[in-house]
């Protein structure tokens, strides 16, 4: 039934054509998110990603905001081809994971072999998916990236670089698929996503006429080198390079070979031999010997390592743990060879002592090199001795530089002097390219690069970063690093959909290069979809984009009139106001984003702002759709219905923070919303009589607790209100529906006894907490807020309904603490009552005196429990006659300031006799207020304070 109505709603936003958005005489409000590409059916991850602009979307439509949010497919690149390939090949885990986990249709799969069939099954159920989510998209602008009109688009942005010069040929490491012969980006990738490329030295350590080289990111430690690693398990050749014979591991071959000309494999070696055999230092001379570790990994860098117990963790356990194994020691007859090695300091550092790697194992409790921490322990002083690192006064020619500065000068004297290479390799393995094959650094020398190293263009586009809100605001700093850090990004691939090169046509544009300025493009693509594409000249482009007036040998093919109807279209939405992506694109799409608007568009043109968003977790794993560990959005839609999902989604957390799915808690989503679905009907069954949401009897309120109801609803909306405005949809939701929940729960219980009164306040209450909490929950639930609307009396459709406006006035610190004095003296009343026995047949509550009330005010404005300070004014002030009373009280109320802040005098009278029933009901006692001790035979009237009342029983 569920599915019906919402299935009906998006049948009615369709036919009202609801969410078109069209120039119009309103504030405009331009949003988009990345958009998806279609290789897979969409999971709940997606479902977090796309629901948060939804939400935007539909909050800032009923501020009153003209709003665009758009969709496309992004379907350029490699990914499919890969897909397509492996279907071909009937890959069993490629058709288990498409038949399985994304549930194309046993018949369907054999037409995955078409790539284009692919992005079209793909981005045609996306759309279905999203119209189920009820998403408030545009859909006439809709596109795929291989649309020969868009190409046309694009064609005319990479030209305008090129024509800049920020697009060269060069030469530059690239991941590289050896399968599919060509660069990958991210998005061609299985694993891997967010891999960097580092560069590493490549130190020539000589044994025998052959030469070891580890790579390493700090030559400069060098200096305190004392032994190589090797893995005895590893299977290690002879390759060579022009006139050395270097010793690799076999599986290092495969990068280095991408990297280095005619390297030539001569032949395997066995290594064994070699271990406790001696290698020379090659800024030393020193003999070094060649020890066993089992650490070492084949596939990193050249698959041995140097040793620097001094300053890298890692190397002082291996060393400490290889010193205790006896047996390894005695079978390669390394006992005094590793009982001589002692750590060799050469970096100095503050708050450490001599062997930093020791202070670092020691302060994180580190046992073995088995221990997690380890890394930890790495990761903290190789940022540490980076920072303020200083070279040793016995190291020679390098004494006291930073360790920055010796470290390149290190380097680049043995680059000259041929004692280290370079070489390049992944941060983190493996990279494996969405065709199955492991990818490798290759070094190209004939590729197209956009010029992100351009230190003018870098510029200009921290300039565009300077003019952005960046939501969460401390990932500024992660762009401002990613835009100085970015180097020449390999814009151009063999292989893949997409479009050419217009000057070098044998290469395609890689999919993160075509897809940095499209959110222009959606402006303007209603009017281009069905238009034939060459129509769409460069001219045309400049015109619209850039109001630049056709040259002598150009032209524009359309008609001047369609022309400037396009032109005002951009203007009109033009800059985008928000882009929101996932923050494992802030090192890539959301940084070129900022460079190719800089170099582009003007700056009035700049993108205004940016949302990053965190990951999704299923039950506590990180989700994947190619290990299958997911929850296909259409299958919760169907299990759950698209609200609870929404309202789930946007609850869990914050778009910034990682979510995760949970079943029993999204079961516990349903039931709230369950409740909410009813709680109209349990207005009009108090009633007794229907409600109608746009003819509400407004009742004059009186009642501390309907006031206080009030409170708590204009509160809730003022506080949801500035979440939303800054994207915060958990908090939105808990100001807006669980903690309203929570007040409204209260206020039933409170007045329970009114329930079948047919009280006009407390309908009156009820029925306004409804119509607001309908329209503050709409654009969270905007299927189930639609249907109670319209069954109750809501005029057209809530989607369109103006957000509601907190009264200020309306918001008072008073009423919240009048109820809280209320429900405290319910607590401890009763906590008495535990304690005395429950044969009480009357509660005697003593309210201040007027001198106690300015006695507070005046501990208020002094600020701290400043005893003397607080006497002294109210002497002062004469609030009072007896100073010992002030005395006493005034300690009181300096303990009690800092807890309970002062707002004022508060009718402790009339709020505590407005809820006396609820009271007595309570505590089941009667109740008797004593504004004065004339009756007082315990003494308990002087305990009394402002806010609390002082309490006696008989």
């Amino acid at each position: 039934m569920t599915n019906d109505i919402e299935k009906k709603w998006q049948k009615k936003w369709e036919d009202a054509k609801l969410f078109q958005s069209d120039p119009d005489e309103r504030k405009k409000l331009y949003l988009t998110v990345a958009f998806p590409y279609p290789s897979g059916a969409m999971h709940i991850g997606h479902g977090r990603t796309y629901t948060v602009p939804d939400v935007y979307a539909r909050f800032k439509r009923m501020e009153g905001y003209n709003v665009l949010f758009p969709m496309a497919w992004h379907v350029t690149g490699a990914p499919v081809i890969g897909i397509a390939s492996r279907i071909k090949r009937k890959d069993p885990w490629t058709m288990e994971l498409y038949e399985k986990v994304h549930r194309v249709p046993k018949e369907t799969l054999p037409k995955l072999e078409d790539p284009e069939f692919i992005v079209k099954y793909f981005s045609n159920e996306y759309h279905e998916v999203m119209n189920d989510m009820g998403y408030s998209i545009d859909w006439r602008r809709e596109f795929r990236t291989i649309d020969p009109t868009y190409q046309k688009f694009v064609t005319w942005q990479i030209t305008k670089l090129y024509d800049k010069g920020l697009i060269t040929k060069g030469k530059h490491p690239v991941k590289y698929c050896p399968r599919d012969k060509n660069p990958v980006g991210d998005h061609d990738l299985l694993e891997g996503e967010g891999v960097s490329i580092n560069e590493l030295t490549l130190l020539k350590f000589e044994i025998d006429g052959k030469i070891l080289v580890p790579a390493t990111f700090r030559p400069e430690t060098i200096y305190g080198a004392t032994n190589l690693w090797i893995n005895p398990d590893v299977e290690y050749i002879e390759v060579k390079n022009e006139n050395e014979t270097w010793i690799i591991s076999r599986t290092a071959y495969d990068n280095l070979s991408n990297q280095i000309n005619g390297l030539e494999i001569l032949g395997q070696i066995d290594m064994t031999p070699y271990i406790g055999k001696y290698v020379t230092n090659p800024i030393t001379n020193e003999k070094l010997p060649l020890l066993p570790a089992s650490f070492v990994d084949a596939e990193y860098g050249s698959g041995t390592v140097f040793s620097v117990p001094a300053h890298a963790p890692a190397d002082y356990i291996a060393l400490k743990d290889l010193k205790e194994n006896k047996a390894l020691l005695k079978n390669y007859g390394l006992e005094e060879t590793v009982a001589k090695i002692e750590p060799i300091p050469v970096i100095k550092l503050k708050k450490y002592g001599d062997i930093p790697a020791k202070d670092v194992i020691e302060k994180l409790g580190i046992k073995n090199q088995e221990d997690p921490k380890l890394q930890e322990a790495t990761n903290e002083l190789y940022k540490t001795e980076h920072n303020k690192g200083r070279i040793r006064e016995d190291i020679p020619e390098f004494a006291g530089e930073s360790v920055v500065t010796a470290r390149n000068e290190i380097r680049d004297k043995m680059l000259e002097n041929n004692q280290a290479g370079k070489m390049y390799d992944f941060s983190e393995r493996p990279v494996i390219c969405r065709c199955g094959e492991r990818c490798v650094v290759k070094v190209m020398d004939n590729q197209w690069f956009l010029r992100y190293s351009d230190e003018e263009w870098t510029n200009t586009a921290r300039e565009v970063l300077e003019g952005e809100t960046i939501i969460p605001g401390e990932v500024k700093s992660n762009f401002e690093y990613y835009l100085g850090w970015l180097e020449d990004w390999a814009c151009s691939r063999r292989l893949g959909l997409g479009t050419h090169l217009p000057w070098d046509k044998q290469w395609l544009i890689e999919p993160l290069s075509d897809s940095t300025i499209y959110m222009s493009y959606y402006t303007i693509a209603k009017y281009l979809k069905d238009m034939d594409p060459e129509i769409l000249t460069p001219a045309f482009f400049d015109k619209v984009f850039l109001n630049i007036e056709p040259k002598n040998n150009e032209e524009i093919k359309l008609e001047p009139e369609k022309v400037k109807e396009i032109q005002d279209e951009f203007n009109y939405w033009y800059p985008l106001d928000w882009r929101l992506s996932a923050k494992d694109l802030v090192g890539n799409h959301l940084s070129f984003l900022m460079f190719h608007h800089g170099a582009i568009f003007p700056k009035e043109k700049w993108p205004q702002g940016t949302v990053v968003f965190g990951m999704g977790l299923l039950e506590g794993n990180k989700m994947s759709s190619s290990k299958g560990n997911i929850i296909l959005l259409k299958d919760a839609i169907k299990d759950y219905s698209a609200d609870v999902v929404r309202l789930f989604l946007m609850s869990s957390a914050e778009p910034w923070q990682d979510f995760d799915w949970r079943e029993k808690e999204v079961l516990g989503t349903k039931r709230k919303l369950n409740w909410f679905k009813e709680f109209a009907t349990k207005i009009e069954e108090i009633k007794n009589k229907p409600i109608d949401l746009n003819n509400i009897n407004k009742v004059e309120l009186t009642r501390t607790i309907d006031l206080w109801m009030i409170n708590q609803l204009n509160l809730r909306i003022k506080n949801a209100t500035e979440a939303l405005e800054v994207f915060q949809t958990r908090k939105a939701l808990q100001e807006s529906f669980f903690l309203l929940k929570k007040d409204l729960d209260h206020y039933m219980y409170r007045t329970k006894h009114l329930i079948n009164t047919k009280d006009p306040g407390m309908i009156y209450v009820l029925s306004t907490v409804l119509e607001s909490w309908l329209r503050l929950l709409s654009p969270f639930t905007p299927h189930t807020c639609e249907e109670i609307w319209s069954k109750h009396g809501g005029k057209g459709f809530i989607s369109e309904a103006e957000w509601p406006k907190y009264d200020e006035s309306l918001i008072n610190p008073k009423i919240e603490r009048s109820e809280l004095i209320i429900q405290n003296l319910v607590k401890d009343i009763n906590e008495i009552k535990n304690m005395v026995g429950n044969n009480i047949e009357k509660v005697h509550l003593y309210l201040s005196p007027e001198w106690k009330w300015d006695l507070y005010k005046i501990a208020d404005e002094v600020g701290k429990p400043d005893i003397g300070k607080i006497m002294g004014k109210a002497i002062a002030e004469n609030i009072h006659d007896n100073k010992k009373e002030i005395a006493t009280t005034a300690k009181k109320l300096g303990r009690e300031v800092t807890k309970t802040k002062y707002i004022g005098k508060i009718d402790e009278l009339k709020i505590i006799t407005d809820a006396s029933d609820y009271i007595e009901e309570e505590c089941n006692s009667k109740i008797i207020i004593h504004t004065d001790n004339s009756y007082d035979p315990k003494n308990k009237a002087k305990n009394a304070i402002p806010y609390k009342p002082a309490i006696y029983m008989e």
